[in-house]
């Protein structure tokens, strides 16, 4: 329980605390279900950054909407710095859009 300066313990009633809730970054995972030429989209589309020495995946930076993609040769990819669902479909859509470019396999989606 918290104290308070005097050193006693202090009772508080947690139906008075209201948390204020702000979404400040949504992180979402995706699958495209196919399998990507992560060195060819790192060489031709500029944001895209692939060093395969020091990590798996590539990091792809969108502006607008302003996010970041991590995205792996399997076709799975992280997306975060979003606020609002709406964005995120954005982001997805353009980068789904680009990468459809360096599809190398499609893949089955699993169940």
């Amino acid at each position: 329980m918290p104290q308070n300066p005097s050193g006693k313990v202090q009772k508080i009633n947690f139906d008075e605390i209201k948390p204020n809730i702000r979404i400040n970054c949504i992180v979402v995972k995706a699958e495209l279900h196919a399998v990507i030429d992560l060195y060819a989209l790192s060489k031709n589309v500029k944001g895209v950054d692939y060093e395969p020495e020091q990590f798996p995946g590539a990091i792809y930076k969108v502006n607008t909407p302003s996010a970041t993609i991590i995205l792996f040769k399997n076709g799975k990819m992280i997306c975060t710095g979003t606020n609002t669902i709406a964005n995120v479909r954005k982001v997805l859509d353009i980068v789904a859009d680009v990468v459809s470019r360096y599809v190398l396999e499609v893949t089955p989606k699993s169940k």
